[in-house]
């Protein structure tokens, strides 16, 4: 089967990096589904892995964790799913990535692509909408509207970095489903337009100071903050904007802070990877088929949109090469997908 691998950690433009290979077809075992992928996203997780990651002396390593295509095979042990079923999903970090035209991938992290969606669009959605969901819901455990008190509490959320993957997911799950004002914050016209246009209340711009920022909206507590870039940067301006008893969460890898800080708010900080289930074997792994299967719902019923942003074609090595330079820029607005081989 045709696929698109590497040899040889490092840089994009090294030699044995991003390649056209083909490889043997594998084969579902256990609650394996064998999936014909159809399209892809890219993902920052992928550059950081074809920066560090080796793959065995004389083999390939094989990047992709956002995928939709079409279950051909099913393991022994498969409940949830039959041949012939659309399907998305994120994958698994501790498995050969979906860069390929066959991909074996377990159910219980697998959920129906949406109907209303094309492949492309779609595959822009499983990994960011998996993680924002899982930082809202589970991490901070926002209260959903239709779950919320009578006169209960009602704050802000402040998303730091908002125009991204994860960030475009976010801005629509908690505009749609809390009663949380959400303040997203971008930095250029065409950042800030993308989160307005995607249901944030308000943008202030992170390369100026937060905190007078806030000041001037007069929006309820900040009892909530996800940051999703540079949290090392900017930890001391959310500590300050933050309500006592509050929640930050976070998903990239910051330099070293001083979490002391936290102390005299009795803050709380969580973290958030996607992949925790799936590499761990949780109990609750399953719940990821559970949440991709109600998201695929929301966007049928055209409560959430697809964040994809730049199609660049066929997955080949060329067009994925230009994906990771796109992703390296930091630049990037919603996904960047591919569709087909």
């Amino acid at each position: 089967m045709k696929a698109v691998g590497y040899r040889q950690p490092g840089a994009i433009e090294i030699e044995g990096g991003l390649t056209d290979i083909e490889l043997p077809q594998p084969v579902a075992t256990g609650r394996d589904l064998l999936v014909e992928v159809q399209a892809v996203s890219v993902n920052p997780v992928d550059t950081k892995i074809r920066h560090s990651a080796a793959p065995a002396a004389g083999d390939y390593k094989v990047l992709g964790f956002d995928a939709v295509g079409v279950v051909r095979a099913v393991g022994p042990d498969v409940t949830l799913f039959k041949p012939g079923d659309a399907v998305w999903y994120a994958g698994a970090i501790d498995r050969t990535g979906c860069n390929s035209e066959f991909h074996v991938v377990d159910e219980r992290i697998v959920g129906r692509k949406p109907a209303s969606l094309s492949v492309a669009d779609a595959a822009a959605l499983p990994l960011t909408g998996i993680t924002a969901w899982e930082l809202l819901f589970e991490r901070l455990q926002v209260p959903k509207a239709s779950d919320a008190k009578p006169n209960g509490k009602v704050g802000t959320l402040l998303i730091v970095g908002a125009a991204g993957g994860v960030g475009s997911i976010l801005i629509q799950l908690a505009r749609k489903l809390t009663n949380l004002t959400v303040v997203a914050t971008a930095s250029r016209p065409e950042t800030k337009a993308w989160a307005i246009g995607l249901g944030a209340h308000h943008v202030i711009d992170h390369h100026q100071p937060m905190p007078a920022q806030m000041a001037d909206l007069s929006l309820p507590p900040v009892n909530y903050v996800i940051s999703l870039t540079q949290t090392d940067q900017h930890l001391e301006q959310l500590i300050e904007l933050i309500a006592p008893q509050g929640k930050i969460a976070l998903i990239d890898d910051p330099g070293p802070m001083d979490v002391r800080l936290l102390k005299r708010k009795s803050l709380s900080m969580h973290w958030e990877l996607m992949f925790t289930r799936s590499l761990y074997q949780t109990d609750d792994m399953q719940a990821q088929h559970q949440l991709l299967n109600e998201l695929a719902d929301l966007v049928d019923q055209g409560v959430i949109c697809t964040t994809a942003r730049q199609n660049l074609g066929k997955i080949n090595a060329a067009n994925l090469i230009e994906a990771h330079r796109l992703l390296e820029t930091g630049r990037t607005i919603g996904k960047v997908v591919l569709e087909g081989f």
